[in-house]
């Protein structure tokens, strides 16, 4: 799945929780130009996850992206930039759907990887 990530202008760590989630990054945006604030534009093509992270958005933005994901049918997940609440967030929004997954990823295993054992 592709997301687009709304907030923050360094991501750290985030792009390997996501991975975990087998979720890719489409496009990351800061929010902080004021054309975001003023008119809702439609997201890019192929985006099936929008992430708000909210300690670097203000009510206006992101009012016009959950706008846009909704006129698209585009799923929506909230919270604060960090890799723990994101984690806790996508397990929430997005637990069902992985245990039926045929992928099996990391989430399963909380993030961490597993060594295999034989025997």
């Amino acid at each position: 799945m592709n997301a687009l990530l709304v907030g923050a202008d360094r991501l750290g760590n985030i792009p390997d929780v996501l991975h975990n989630f087998g979720i890719r990054i489409a496009a990351h945006v800061s929010g902080r130009d004021t054309t975001h604030q003023r008119r809702s534009t439609p997201l890019p093509s192929g985006v099936g996850l929008v992430i708000l992270f909210t300690d670097f958005l203000g009510h206006n933005v992101m009012q016009r992206f959950r706008e846009a994901a909704g006129k698209q049918g585009v799923q929506v997940v909230c919270c604060r930039r960090s890799t723990c609440a994101l984690q806790q967030a996508l397990d929430r929004q997005m637990g069902s759907r992985c245990d039926e997954c045929p992928r099996r990823c990391e989430k399963a295993s909380g993030g961490r990887r597993r060594a295999s054992s034989a025997g």
